[in-house]
């Protein structure tokens, strides 16, 4: 009997590991894939959770890394590509969504590393105004991919050059894990702690 508890335990758990069962999670009703691939990586999902603006639903956040990270720091130092997706659940105008990104980027980014990012954010702010509107269930990603850069998708396609900077990607990373977060329950939640 001791044995059949042990077999089924390292199955399961190989099962889990293999992602043989992995099914998508659901936050308010957007299917959150985990795991995923990326540039021939393994993506697991870190944590994902809903924004809010006031009382107003506005997009679910998804992050994906080669392994678990509870720490904002955790996150940045992690290596290999990573993913933060972010699927909208209203519509939004797509220049008021990069102003409130960069908003967060700048009450993020240390004083210090702002002017050599500032080429960077002039990009991105171009990137979601050229959009107009992104609507419900539509989603953009930004991927950090060694040897490539940040690569900022709108609904599945890459947008201009990379961004070459390693910092780039993870001043951008606190808009969601910085002092001063988007959204505080959305950094716990994006860090796997629970809602």
């Amino acid at each position: 009997m001791a044995f059949r508890k042990q077999l089924a335990a390292a199955l399961a758990g190989l099962t889990l590991s293999l992602g043989v069962f992995a099914a998508p999670m659901e936050v308010s009703g957007i299917k959150v894939e985990d795991p995923i691939d990326l540039a021939g990586a393994r993506l697991q999902l870190n944590g994902a959770g809903i924004r809010y603006k006031a009382v107003f639903k506005v997009y679910v956040a998804a992050m994906y890394l080669g392994k678990k990270a509870s720490t904002p720091e955790e996150v940045y130092a992690a290596t290999g590509p990573k993913r933060m997706s972010i699927t909208l659940v209203r519509e939004i105008d797509s220049n008021e969504l990069g102003k409130s990104f960069t908003k967060a980027f700048e009450e993020n980014t240390p004083k210090n590393e702002m002017s050599r990012l500032i080429p960077g954010l002039i990009k991105m702010g171009q990137i979601f105004a050229a959009q107009k509107k992104l609507m419900p269930g539509e989603s953009f990603t930004i991927d950090w991919l060694p040897g490539t850069g940040t690569v900022i998708s709108v609904k599945g396609v890459p947008q201009g050059e990379p961004f070459k900077e390693p910092e780039f990607f993870t001043a951008l990373m606190r808009i969601w894990y910085g002092p001063s977060p988007a959204d505080f329950r959305l950094k716990d939640q994006l860090l796997g702690k629970p809602a």
